[in-house]
């Protein structure tokens, strides 16, 4: 999983601009802790990369040192991702999936999915409605670092100009249902449209929304 380090202006910039830089950055906070329970209760093996890499002792205080923590290395998200994939494989790891902290209510049901995919099937993706994705994974054996390169990142792009690569290099890939990264105003009211009967709405991110009236989507 990775993580940037919770610090005002610099995590949600785009819902800040609708919320504000204190609730953005309460509402990461929320969505890393709402994620992080999903995987540990599934009992999923969890590795944090955490960024930027000076900051492992904050990192710590805030999320606690009972997880495995790596600082993300690489000077663009590519090439910290696919150093990322590069360390945990080096550990003797079969199969690995790497997902970001933009996608709160993401279930057990569609890691599940992931993890089986890999078992006849050389990678796995997770697009996302924005043209990103949010979930890649590959079994050690089948390690396309490729994937990475000539990427222009965050942007509508992400997706198609990865599955082009994959193409291209016929790896036998599964695709996952798509699902939505809570980058704005409109995704943070989706999700709480989306998630207001379901057991998520238990979780950190609903409960501080209802707290603070974002579940009425009054702030706009």
């Amino acid at each position: 999983m990775f993580v940037k380090m919770p610090e005002r202006g610099m995590v949600k910039s785009r819902l800040a601009l609708s919320v504000g830089k204190d609730t953005a950055l309460d509402l990461y906070k929320c969505f890393v802790s709402d994620i992080i329970g999903t995987l540990t209760g599934g009992g999923y093996p969890l590795a944090i990369f955490f960024h930027p890499p000076e900051s492992r002792q904050r990192v710590v205080q805030w999320l606690g040192d009972e997880h495995t923590l790596f600082p993300q290395a690489g000077d663009d998200l590519g090439e910290r991702m696919k150093n990322a994939f590069k360390t945990v494989f080096s550990q003797g790891l079969r199969s690995a999936l790497l997902i970001g902290s933009d996608s709160p209510d993401l279930p057990n049901q569609i890691i599940d999915e992931a993890l089986i995919s890999l078992k006849d099937h050389d990678v796995v993706l997770g697009p996302s409605y924005d043209g990103g994705y949010y979930l890649i994974g590959f079994r050690a054996d089948t390690f396309l670092p490729q994937v990475f390169d000539g990427i222009v990142w965050s942007t509508p792009a992400v997706f198609k100009q990865t599955l082009d690569v994959l193409k291209k290099t016929n790896p036998r890939f599964h695709i996952l249902p798509k699902w939505r990264d809570i980058d704005t105003f409109d995704d943070l009211k989706a999700l709480y449209l989306k998630n207001r009967d379901t057991p998520f709405a238990e979780s950190e991110t609903i409960k501080y929304m209802e707290n603070n009236r974002y579940g009425s989507c009054e702030h706009e």
